[in-house]
């Protein structure tokens, strides 16, 4: 088909989900061998006051801002500033307290550190101090033998390695976002952590259905209640303006989606962010033994598998965010994908990202 005939079956797809009342606002980019195929919005970014969607509008996409970090500490590596088995303490000398010495990069990449926990203390406000949740972490005692266990570091993983980063460089992250990112692709709807003038432009999240109770806990949890429900904390400008890198993420479709271009060979516009060997290394399902109930995960990155909406091969790989919002990329194809979505839980239950995926391989003869 056409790049115009996958771009109408997108829209169509978006116009009867939103008429359905099975999703509020939507967003897609996709990008194919290179070339921008799609680029479609649908839907309300706030339906109190009837804002529509559009191309601009930025869209709160929780951890696929994990991929992006990662992009941008493999970067790093590349270029001999870090290093996968180089030690966090080696820059971060506090880190070291309570037996966390020996934790390297690459344990807190793929998330076999055990530092996924957080205090209520911790939680709630002050996930929005970047210098206190790092003071935190560096107190922390990992919850088991760092490398004996994988589990889900859903909020912490940025803090650590976004501190280790600025360490090495001297740079706050919001620096090295613009220089490793947003500067080489040419982008400026990405972000962790929004500057004010775009507030407006951010779309308001939402659930549908019963409202779920977080009781407040006396124990450590890796997303805290006190940051619970998610689209509400989310919701909040000072959450939106924090520096969160493994959960705050705030950027277009279109943005996510040219960045998982610019990972493909050959990348986007001339501009290929990580080089073929860089990337190899990143996507090794590393300590595979490990015990653990998640996916296949390289350095950073989900990986394919059975079932998994980016497919089922290795060579796919990205990161997907809470609610349904998606990007990655599948090398064998030359594909990039960014989806993002306002309506976090519908009784309705509708997989958009997957109904996206399906009509875009289809479309493209790319499965």
């Amino acid at each position: 088909m056409k790049s115009s005939d996958v771009q109408r079956e997108v829209q169509r797809l978006f116009d009867r989900l939103v008429a359905e009342n099975k999703e509020c606002g939507l967003q897609a980019a996709v990008y194919f061998r290179g070339e921008q195929v799609v680029d479609v919005a649908a839907g309300l970014a706030d339906p109190a006051r009837g804002v529509e969607v559009t191309g601009e509008t930025l869209f709160p996409i929780f951890s696929c801002g994990k991929g992006v970090t990662a992009t941008l500490i493999h970067r790093l590596v590349e270029r001999g500033v870090l290093g996968y088995g180089q030690t966090v303490a080696s820059v971060w000398p506090e880190f070291a307290a309570n037996g966390k010495g020996g934790i390297t990069l690459g344990q807190v990449l793929n998330h076999t550190a055990g530092l996924h926990l957080i205090s209520p203390e911790a939680g709630g406000h002050g996930t929005c101090d970047w210098d206190a949740m790092c003071a935190t972490l560096a107190t922390m005692a990992p919850a088991w033998a760092p490398g004996s266990q994988r589990e889900y570091h859903a909020i912490t993983q940025g803090w650590i390695v976004g501190e280790m980063a600025c360490r090495a460089t001297g740079k706050t992250f919001g620096r090295l976002l613009e220089e490793e990112i947003r500067v080489p692709l040419g982008v400026r709807d990405l972000f962790i952590g929004i500057p004010a003038e775009v507030e407006p432009r951010v779309a308001v999240l939402e659930e549908v259905g019963p409202a779920q109770e977080f009781p407040a806990v006396d124990f450590a949890q890796a997303i805290p209640n006190g940051v619970q429900p998610l689209y509400a904390w989310m919701n909040r400008p000072q959450v939106r303006r924090a520096c969160i890198p493994a959960s705050n993420g705030i950027m277009t479709a279109g943005a996510l989606a040219r960045h998982y271009a610019a990972l493909c060979r050959g990348g986007v516009d001339g501009v290929e962010l990580l080089p073929p060997s860089r990337l190899a290394r990143a996507l090794e399902q590393v300590d595979a033994e490990v015990p653990t109930k998640m996916g296949p995960c390289g350095l950073g990155y989900g990986l394919g598998d059975e079932g998994s909406v980016m497919g089922r091969r290795r060579t796919c790989f990205g990161h997907g965010g809470h609610g349904g919002s998606i990007g990655f990329t599948d090398l064998d194809h030359g594909l990039a994908v960014g989806f993002a979505r306002n309506r976090l839980r519908d009784p309705s239950g509708a997989d958009t990202a997957r109904l996206l995926v399906e009509t875009v391989r289809r479309c493209l003869r790319a499965e």
